[in-house]
């Protein structure tokens, strides 16, 4: 058996199949330690029965957001100790005279120097300093140092004074210290990037090491697969190596999903919104997903390849309050798992679930088919006393917090659609996540998107997601090379990159006939600082001029293009389950399918809104809102005046514009 898990902020989902048809499962996340909750749903799955897990972690990502990594060291170039703090001259808050740098990860205690030199040529100009290596190793293992990232002038070009100092380590310090090579990690240029994301993956590598170790205990290590940030899986070897490529592994799973499902409906420009209990992802996709290598986790920058995904501190979990000023503010703090929102029966914090059942518009009963009863008595004295204080009406305080949690998820929608020259009304959005169902409607007609695509189980997509995803690797190298002539001089360096991908993609379990190889340049124009990445082509420099006309409006035909980096991307397709989808469309909505009627608030009404039960709409169904359709991984809310259309895939298809579907 095969299954997928996503750890979330407040629940755990599985996807599973079963006798050729997708099942779910939602447990309560267990903050403490993810695997908890992983290991519990394994065992309501498949028991004691062997499986292969496809795993999405949140466990990178939180120890840098929460800085609960590891005691971490870094070894620089003589002189160069300081460059992870030093950084770059950008300055976010450019008028504020008394901002203040974030704690860094690794305190200057534990920033080390060690004297040598490789030039940009790859040439030794000043000799590894051994004695100096060997007094810096022992530094470390007195101060019982964890992890080391290991970060020299130039390694991606000869790597040899890293090798080294990894050898020394090891005698040194002994085995049980973790170390990251710079050029291991991202073998291109640029200081601060390389030091920055080696250090990163060097600080949580013994935590992501330790959790896979615990859920490899149970399940083998050939059983355990986890899913990295651009859309690819991996092995658990290679996660535990190299997990920095797993900081945004949950929300890639969500971003594929969403693609390959919208595709099949014939939807290939989406913007996706999924939102969870704690937070919020979105991505915009225009044909194929985007992947960056430019990203930035809590003011880190990280070079390695990522889907393009934009995320805001709002969920079903955030927490409401007044401002000093008595002004409504919504996230980014969030009731998590534990205590979790009111209505769940421990939390004392108003949150975006409580306002959404105050409304109506969740209904206790059927909250995860059942199986977890909201109480919405609960919520009443704590509505109240916040009203009073905001001197309005209970009513209008619950709305106010849909709004503002809408006014969060509106702008980050924003950014990666208006804020790039897109207009939303051209995309469609597909909403996922066990909150999105919930918004979607609402934000899509904040941004005059026309339609809505909710697929089946939307609380659970980034789980079946990460099924679907294909095993991938990516490779790049600096090279600093004229574009004229380029094809020819990267020819060499291009084959023993791709015998490289090649080999380790074995490893990870491929067979050859199943591994395809793309080429790609990273290009700019002399003098520019940043680069595109185009497909290597027999005419790379007029890709290029075509890729900056669409991504800055004009091309420069006089300018000298310089090529920075090359890259392979390696995919190994693997054999993903197929969707069902139904032959005859039916009309009419069948009666079982109308579970009654509840009052529901819209817009400071209180309308009679039909409840519907997912599980009984089939292909062609239509029918009008106000409505709430409710399922086991999340309840979808169709506000007055939209329509709704069931497609064969058993998507639903919400037209804001109320218009006929084809």
């Amino acid at each position: 058996m095969i299954i997928s898990a996503d750890t979330g902020g407040t629940f755990t989902d599985f996807v599973f199949e079963e006798n050729g048809e997708f099942r779910i499962l939602k447990v309560l996340s267990t903050p403490e330690n993810p695997a908890k909750a992983v290991l519990k749903g394994k065992r309501i799955i498949a028991g004691d029965e062997p499986i292969e897990l496809i795993h999405g972690s949140t466990v990178a990502t939180n120890a840098v957001l929460e800085r609960k990594g590891a005691k971490t060291a870094i070894i620089m170039n003589e002189g160069f100790e300081d460059v992870i703090e030093i950084g770059r001259q950008n300055r976010p808050q450019l008028y504020n005279l008394f901002v203040k740098r974030p704690e860094h990860l690794v305190d200057t205690t534990f920033r080390f120097g060690v004297g040598g030199r490789i030039d940009k040529a790859g040439e030794e100009i000043t000799p590894f300093d051994e004695r100096k290596a060997r007094d810096v190793a022992k530094k470390i293992r007195e101060l019982k140092i964890e992890s080391v990232a290991v970060c020299f002038l130039f390694s991606f070009v000869n790597p040899e004074h890293e090798n080294r100092m990894r050898e020394i380590l090891s005698e040194v310090a002994g085995n049980e210290v973790y170390c990251s090579l710079s050029h291991e990690i991202m073998s291109e240029f640029r200081e601060f990037e390389r030091c920055s994301t080696t250090t990163v993956n060097a600080y949580v590598q013994p935590k992501m090491r330790r959790y896979i170790s615990d859920i490899e205990a149970e399940l083998g290590e050939e059983h355990l697969v986890i899913m990295q940030s651009n859309g690819g899986r991996i092995s658990s070897a290679t996660a535990s190596r190299e997990p920095v490529r797993t900081i945004l592994s949950g929300p890639a799973g969500g971003a594929v999903g969403a693609f390959e499902i919208a595709g099949l409906a014939g939807f290939n420009k989406i913007i996706t919104f999924d939102m969870g209990g704690t937070s919020t992802d979105v991505a915009l996709i225009n044909g194929e997903l985007p992947v960056n290598v430019e990203s930035t986790v809590s003011n880190y920058p990280l070079k390695v390849p990522m889907i393009e995904i934009h995320t805001v501190g709002a969920g079903g979990g955030s927490v409401a309050s007044l401002d000093d000023g008595g002004a409504l503010k919504v996230g980014p703090e969030s009731a998590g798992a534990d205590p979790g929102p009111i209505c769940y029966g421990k939390g004392e914090q108003i949150t975006v679930t409580d306002a959404n059942l105050f409304l109506g518009r969740l209904i206790p009963e059927y909250f995860l088919g059942g199986e977890m009863i909201l109480d919405r008595e609960r919520l009443k004295n704590y509505f109240t006393e916040m009203a009073e204080q905001a001197h309005i009406k209970p009513e209008e305080l619950a709305e106010g917090v849909c709004r503002v949690a809408n006014a969060v998820m509106e702008r980050a929608l924003r950014v990666i659609s208006v804020d790039r020259g897109f207009d939303p009304a051209d995309f469609v959005l597909c909403s996922f996540g066990g909150a999105g169902g919930l918004h979607a409607v609402f934000l899509a007609r904040l941004l005059n998107i026309p339609k809505v695509l909710i697929p089946r189980d939307p609380g659970i997509l980034s789980a079946k997601g990460m099924m679907l995803a294909d095993c991938i690797r990516d490779y790049s190298q600096t090279v600093m090379l004229d574009s004229k002539g380029v094809v020819d001089k990267v020819a060499d360096l291009f084959k023993a990159i791709e015998r490289k991908a090649l080999n380790e993609m074995l490893r990870e379990g491929m067979s050859e006939d199943r591994i395809k190889l793309e080429k790609f340049l990273d290009m700019r124009y002399l003098g520019q600082s940043y680069e595109l990445i185009v497909p290597l082509s027999e005419n790379p420099e007029e890709t290029f001029h075509e890729a900056h006309e669409k991504r800055y409006g004009y091309r420069n035909r006089g300018k000298s293009i310089e090529v920075v980096n090359i890259r392979v991307r390696a995919t190994g397709k693997i054999d993903k389950p197929e969707f069902s989808r139904q032959q005859v469309p039916v009309q009419e909505v069948e009666q079982t399918a109308f579970l009654g009627e509840k009052d529901s608030i819209f817009d400071g009404q209180k309308i009679p809104t039909e409840v519907i039960d997912r599980e009984k709409l089939r292909y062609g169904n239509r029918f009008e809102g106000p409505a709430i359709i409710v399922e086991y991984s999340s309840t979808i809310v169709i506000p007055p005046e939209t329509s709704v259309y069931v497609d064969e895939y058993e998507n639903l298809i919400v037209d804001l514009k109320g218009g006929q579907h084809e």
